[in-house]
């Protein structure tokens, strides 16, 4: 370990209990409310001292994140007690969920869906600072919005070409996995970070509180802007089906399709840029291997709740990244028919104009196509055929290595 290594790990220690003492003592508060913080944290902060093999800036930059979610964690259980019967009374109707396959063209139609005046999606400035502030700028623009445009920017620096593969600004839609964070039940880790031990709880782990307190967390929005119909996303909730379901019995499900080769292709490089902030690199070989097998995985798990799930069929529509790609109104005009919503005019032509615009998703296409995969066996290839025929994704097997 070198000394640069030993100093950042004096100095910032990634213990749970410490980071938990330095966040009230800072918040001046001691009650971070539902769901309990152990055994996620402890877990998550041992995973992340022994596994991940974090390099100086990771390790500071990790630190200051986990800190910043446990201080406001600790404000918005505050809050949220003063409120609770506010809170109780603010309903979150047939919420749309998008998830399915990652790298599948999601974020673009929830940025598509966000157009629609009728609909909302948790912008990326109010899950990173949800604490409401009395202080605006002048013509009425909330300080938050330029906090994270300023925490953003320092991003982009700090990793230039995550900007390539996923561009984020303070009005964007933000994934829900971003508001599990606070729970740390939350697959942000496990994409940020190697942390093995916290992947394997987490997939073991019961995320019906991550859901139930992503409903809170909505309503505590709401609040502050009602809400007509939320429109949320993440790939990742293919992993907790059962518990969106029990948080959010009447939610709609919009699962988008890809041709597993391209997913990975991108994944592996997204992936890649996101470990480099935080650590140092880890066998290249590997990566490929690895992300196969998450996909496969990911993909298992929706697959099996659908075919144990016949009675909420109704509820689901699935998506291909193509099709979304060419005629994107298209694609809308199916998902409102099938859950009957009215599309508006308005809607359809703020839509039309996202969609004209969006030449910065073909250059992350781009990028990602220039990485080189590794597939080191059959069985990894073989794992999509099935999803594949299933959904009627063209697929052709690749040379293997």
């Amino acid at each position: 370990m070198s000394l640069a290594d030993n100093i950042s790990r004096r100095f910032w220690l990634l213990d749970s209990a410490r980071l938990s003492a330095d966040a009230r003592a800072r918040a001046g508060l001691t009650d971070f409310g539902e769901p309990p913080l152990d055994p996620p944290l402890s877990v998550l902060a041992k995973s992340l001292e022994t596994e991940a093999d974090l390099h100086p800036l990771g390790r500071f930059l990790m630190r200051f994140h986990l800190h910043g979610l446990l201080q406001k964690r600790l404000q918005l259980a505050n809050i949220w007690h003063d409120q609770s019967e506010a809170l109780a009374a603010s309903p979150i109707r047939r919420p749309i969920f998008i998830t399915g396959m990652p790298r599948s063209g999601s974020t673009f139609l929830h940025e598509l869906l966000a157009q629609d005046p009728l609909n909302r999606a948790p912008r990326v400035w109010e899950v990173m600072f949800p604490i409401p502030s009395s202080n605006v700028e002048r013509g009425g623009r909330d300080l938050r919005v330029r906090q994270a445009e300023a925490c953003l920017w320092c991003f982009r620096r700090l990793a230039p070409q995550a900007d390539a593969v996923f561009p984020m600004r303070a009005w964007t839609p933000h994934e829900c996995v971003a508001i599990h964070s606070y729970t740390f039940l939350s697959e942000e880790f496990i994409s940020t970070c190697r942390v093995p031990t916290y992947e394997a709880f987490l997939r073991r782990a019961d995320l019906r509180p991550a859901y139930a307190w992503q409903r809170r967390f909505l309503q505590h929005l709401q609040l502050q802007r009602p809400a007509r119909q939320w429109i949320l996303k993440s790939p990742d909730h293919v992993h907790g089906l059962d518990a969106l379901f029990a948080n959010f019995p009447d939610a709609l499900i919009i699962l988008t399709h890809r041709n597993p080769l391209e997913v990975l292709r991108s994944s592996c490089h997204l992936t890649e840029v996101l470990h480099k902030l935080y650590a140092r690199p880890g066998k290249p070989e590997l990566l490929g291997t690895r992300e196969s097998k998450l996909l496969a995985q990911a993909v298992a798990r929706f697959i099996q709740f659908r075919d144990a799930h016949p009675e909420l069929n109704d509820r689901f529509i699935d998506v291909k990244y193509t099709e979304l790609i060419a005629d994107p109104l298209v694609v809308i005009q199916q998902i409102y028919q099938k859950f009957e919503i009215p599309l508006s005019d308005l809607a359809a032509q703020r839509m039309r104009r996202l969609a004209e615009g969006k030449s910065r998703y073909r250059g992350a296409r781009a990028r990602a196509a220039l990485h080189e995969l590794r597939l080191d066996s059959m069985a990894a290839v073989a794992r999509f055929e099935e999803y594949c025929a299933r959904f009627g994704i063209a697929w052709q097997k690749p040379g293997l290595r």
